[in-house]
């Protein structure tokens, strides 16, 4: 479908015209209309799918036509970190080129001098503030921001913020809100907590649902099957074989083995950096900013990053653990061969992870090539999976037994007393 078929606006049309935008993709497709008639909605659609765009171009044409003052803020869109912030700030900048429609990306771990520049333009008056929780609160909990006339509220990247730890400060922020508004919510993924939160902040809502794509053809993807303590030293050996500069991204399932792959690393003379949620927003943009600029060519980070970051350049894309499921695994490895570049993906699969890949296999509907591994590391496991399946589910079931067990022991005759000595009586 083109753009031209839809409802909008001639001076909105002629700015999509200008950044070349045609055909609308899949997700634009089925949620502009919906949007367009007022409904709420719920929208599950991974990154790179043009989601952005699918709710923006609804709000800047009905911001075109609505009546309001002219120093009240009309939407409101919710990110998890400051570049999706920023990136979305400067689509709404291109989309409304021809429009009378101010944005403002309103973002925390700043200077002064920014908090000052924010306050300004927010004095002025804006029709979009599109800002992280954290730093929105704060303007609230200050009365620096009236929220008082939103018609239009945005989640995106829900289960994002959700993991992040950001549910109580959008259900503040939710409660500044008037009650009467369209609200939006998009996820990649759509776990039951996001479901429950649609339950409490929507009306009604419609409901698209786009399948997750298979990842880029453009990455070659292969596996090592190793040990645990074999993938320091793996991943000593795959940068050997890396040119000089070539960015390297690798993905642990917990800030916990974040922060210990990275003392490998270092360990082994590595030029490397962390990012995971333990971090201060200042933190988190140093960080971003030194793998980005070159200045440290590795970044071991937690899923924080796996969404959502646009960094064309990284040649390779190391999973040092399995990810909790297929969704995860796409968008870990298409944080490669972007632009049309090609990439790399390399993922460790232990014993303990190997029914998990098997999985990531079948969502795929292909064989992962299985690499070899090195001679000098030696022999890895086997690659067996439905055995390490049974070998888990028998493993879960005795704990399970042990602590019904020792709860039925307890619950029968409380916590065994130490015999302190004496005589026992026979009676």
């Amino acid at each position: 479908m083109k753009f031209e078929e839809l409802d909008l606006e001639e001076e909105l049309l002629d700015g999509l015209w200008a950044m070349n935008f045609r055909e609308c993709t899949p997700v634009q497709e089925l949620a502009i209309p919906v949007l367009l008639e007022g409904n709420d909605l719920i929208g599950c659609a991974q990154t790179g799918t043009g989601k952005t765009a699918a709710y923006l171009l609804p709000i800047l044409n009905n911001l075109v036509l609505d009546k309001h003052a002219h120093d009240a803020i009309r939407a409101v869109i919710m990110v998890p970190t400051r570049e999706l912030a920023q990136q979305i700030d400067q689509q709404v900048e291109g989309f409304a080129y021809y429009l009378p429609v101010s944005s403002i990306a309103v973002y925390g771990g700043n200077d002064g001098m920014v908090w000052e520049q924010q306050k300004k333009s927010l004095d002025m008056g804006v029709d979009i503030v599109i800002a992280t929780p954290g730093r929105l609160l704060s303007y609230i909990k200050l009365g620096l921001i009236d929220l008082s006339q939103v018609k239009y509220f945005i989640l995106d990247e829900a289960d994002r913020m959700l993991d992040m730890g950001f549910i109580d400060d959008i259900m503040l922020i939710i409660k500044e809100l008037p009650t009467k508004r369209q609200t939006m919510l998009f996820s990649a993924t759509m776990p039951s907590k996001i479901r429950e939160l649609a339950k409490k902040i929507m009306y009604q809502p419609k409901e698209i649902r786009l399948a997750v794509s298979k990842p880029n053809e453009n990455i070659d993807q292969s596996v090592y099957i190793c040990y645990e303590r074999q993938k320091p030293e793996l991943v000593n050996i795959l940068f050997s074989s890396m040119q000089t500069g070539e960015k390297v991204l690798i993905f642990a399932s917990s800030k916990i083995k974040v922060k210990e792959v990275r003392r490998i690393l270092k360990r082994l003379n590595l030029s490397v950096i962390e990012m995971h949620s333990d971090l201060e927003q200042a933190e988190r943009e140093k960080v971003m900013l030194s793998f980005k600029t070159g200045k440290v060519n590795i970044l071991v980070a937690t899923d924080i990053v796996s969404r959502g970051i646009d960094i064309d350049d990284i040649a390779l894309v190391i999973n040092y653990d399995v990810p909790h499921d297929p969704e995860d695994y796409v968008h870990r490895i298409g944080r490669t061969a972007r632009a049309g570049e090609k990439g790399r993906a390399v993922t460790f699969v232990s014993e303990q992870d190997q029914y998990k890949f098997l999985q990531i296999e079948r969502f795929l509907e292909k064989e992962v090539v299985k690499n070899t591994l090195p001679g000098k590391l030696g022999e890895g496991p086997p690659y067996q999976p439905q055995k390490a399946r049974r070998s888990r589910f028998v493993n879960k079931v005795k704990s399970e037994n042990k602590k019904a067990t020792t709860r039925g022991r307890n619950k029968k005759s409380g916590p065994r007393k130490p015999f302190k000595g004496g005589t026992r009586s026979k009676t």
